[in-house]
C-alpha cells in the first residue's frame, strides 16, 4: 500500500474516532490491552528475531536494551494501556469561558489534533504508548519505527488492529509503515494533505532529518544531554545515590545524565563518587582538572565534544566549575533543553538554579530518570517535548489535544 492511502484511511478513520464517546474508547483499549497478554508468546517470538539482527549488525548492548520485550516489559505495557484508558478523557473539556459586554458568549473547548505521525527509533513500547495516546485523545495515528524493532512492531499492531476490527470499527484506527528505508521516512514527512502533526522520538539525527524535511508541523522531542551539577553544599551520600541511578540504572534512554559538573569547593570528594560509577563499569571522561583529582590512570581526558555528546551508554563526562553560575552557563550552552539537576542543601542555590536553567524539567535532589510520563503520572507519553511551542516535557493526553472557541450569540454585529 503506497503512503497516500495509508494517508488517505488515517483521515477517514480520525472521522470514526472522533464519533466515537469515552466509554467506547475506553473498551477498545481495554481489549487491546487483553490481547496484548494473550498473544504475548508472539510479540516476544517476534522480538527474538529483531534482537538476533540487532547482535549480527552490531548494536550495543545500551541500545538492545532498549528492543528487548520480555514478560514483565509486556505486563508493564499492559498495564501503561490501562493506566491510559482510566485516565479523563482530554476531548470535550471546557479550558474557558467568559461572557462578554456585548452579550458574546465564548467557550474554550479541547478537540482532537487529527491525524498524528510518529517516527521513531528501536523502541517497540512507543509502538503502544503511541497508538494509545492518540486513540484516548481521539486522533488517528501513522507509525513509522525503526528496522531494529520492524518484526516487534508489526506483530503489536497487528494485535491492535485485529482486536479493533473484531470489535467492529475502523482498524486503521493505528496503521505501521512497515517499509523502513529512508527515502520512504522522507516522503512520510510530507504528506500534509493528511498528517496534522509529525512526532519524531529518537536520536538527534532522527530529529535533525525531521525539522529539515517535514512540511508538517513537528513537535520536537527526545533528546537529552542531561547534567547534574554537584554544589558545594551537596551531601555526598545522597548525591552518590541520585548520581549512579542516573547514569547506570538504564543509561541507554534519553533522561540518563551525561554530564556531571562539580564545584571546586568540593571536588576534593570526587574520588567517592568515581569510584562508585567505576565499580558500576562506567568510562569516565573528565576535564584536566578532575583528571588531576581522580585517583586513576585509566580516566579520558575530556574533549569539547564530550560536553555535547548524548552517549545513551555507560561514559559520564565529568568538569570541575568555579561557581555556580559557571555551571548553569555551561548548561545552557550545551544542554539539549531536556532534563537537567542541583545536588544542594542550600535552599538560595536550588531556587536560582531552577530559575535560570531553560530545559523542560528543572530538578532539585533527584534522579534525572524521572523525567517520564509514567512516572509524572501522566499515564505515559508519547515522547518528552524539548521545544516550547505547544508542548514541553512528558507529553501525555493533555498535550495531544489542540482547542477551539465556541462563541454563542443573539444576533450580535461589530461596530
Amino acid at each position: 500500500m503506497n503512503l497516500n492511502s495509508i494517508g488517505e484511511n488515517a483521515k477517514n478513520a480520525f472521522k470514526d474516532i472522533y464519533n466515537l464517546n469515552t466509554k467506547e474508547k475506553n473498551y477498545i483499549l481495554q481489549k487491546c490491552a487483553e490481547n496484548i497478554l494473550n498473544y504475548k508468546d508472539e510479540i516476544i517470538l517476534a522480538n527474538k528475531k529483531d534482537l538476533e539482527n540487532a547482535k549480527l549488525n552490531n548494536i550495543k548492548d545500551s541500545l538492545i536494551d532498549r528492543l528487548i520485550l520480555d514478560e514483565n516489559r509486556i505486563t508493564s505495557i499492559y498495564n501503561s494501556i490501562n493506566n491510559i484508558k482510566n485516565l479523563k478523557d482530554p476531548v470535550g473539556q471546557y479550558l474557558d469561558a467568559k461572557i462578554f459586554s456585548n452579550g458574546l458568549k465564548v467557550y474554550k473547548k479541547t478537540v482532537p489534533i487529527g491525524v498524528i505521525g510518529m517516527i521513531y527509533e528501536a523502541r517497540p513500547n512507543v509502538t503502544v504508548d503511541a497508538f494509545s495516546i492518540c486513540f484516548k485523545s481521539s486522533s488517528a495515528c501513522i507509525l513509522k519505527g525503526g528496522k531494529e524493532a520492524i518484526n516487534t512492531n508489526k506483530a503489536i499492531v497487528n494485535i491492535f488492529r485485529s482486536t479493533i476490527k473484531q470489535l467492529g470499527y475502523n482498524q486503521n484506527f493505528v496503521q505501521l509503515i512497515e517499509d523502513t528505508k529512508r527515502e520512504t521516512t522522507i516522503e512520510l514527512m510530507k504528506l500534509n494533505k493528511y498528517i496534522d502533526l509529525i512526532i519524531p522520538r529518537g536520536g538527534l539525527g532522527l530529529i535533525k532529518a525531521v525539522l529539515e524535511n517535514s512540511t508538517i508541523p513537528v513537535i520536537e522531542t527526545g533528546v537529552g544531554n542531561c547534567h547534574i551539577f554537584l554544589d558545594e553544599s551537596a551531601n555526598l551520600k545522597k548525591a552518590n545515590q541520585i548520581i549512579l541511578n542516573a547514569k547506570v540504572q538504564r543509561p541507554s534512554v534519553c533522561n540518563a545524565v551525561e554530564t556531571l559538573l562539580v564545584h571546586k569547593n568540593i571536588a576534593k570528594d570526587l574520588n567517592l563518587i568515581v569510584n562508585c560509577l567505576l565499580e558500576n563499569n562506567v568510562e569516565i571522561r573528565a576535564d584536566e582538572i578532575a583528571k588531576n583529582i581522580i585517583d586513576n590512570e585509566n580516566i579520558k581526558l575530556a574533549n569539547e565534544d564530550d560536553w555535547k555528546i548524548e552517549y545513551l551508554d555507560y561514559i559520564l563526562a565529568i568538569k570541575i566549575v568555579e561557581n555556580m553560575n559557571e555551571a548553569i552557563e555551561h548548561i545552557n550552552k550545551y544542554s539539549t533543553g531536556h532534563s537537567e539537576c542541583i545536588i544542594t542543601e542550600n535552599y538560595s542555590n536550588a531556587n536560582e538554579f531552577t530559575e535560570k536553567i531553560d530545559s523542560a524539567v528543572v530538578y532539585v535532589n533527584a534522579s534525572t530518570r524521572f523525567t517520564d510520563g509514567e512516572q509524572f503520572e501522566l499515564g505515559a507519553e508519547i515522547g518528552i517535548s524539548t521545544q516550547k511551542l505547544h508542548a514541553r516535557g512528558p507529553m501525555g493526553l493533555n498535550e495531544i489535544v489542540s482547542y477551539k472557541y465556541i462563541v454563542m450569540g443573539d444576533g450580535q454585529i461589530r461596530n
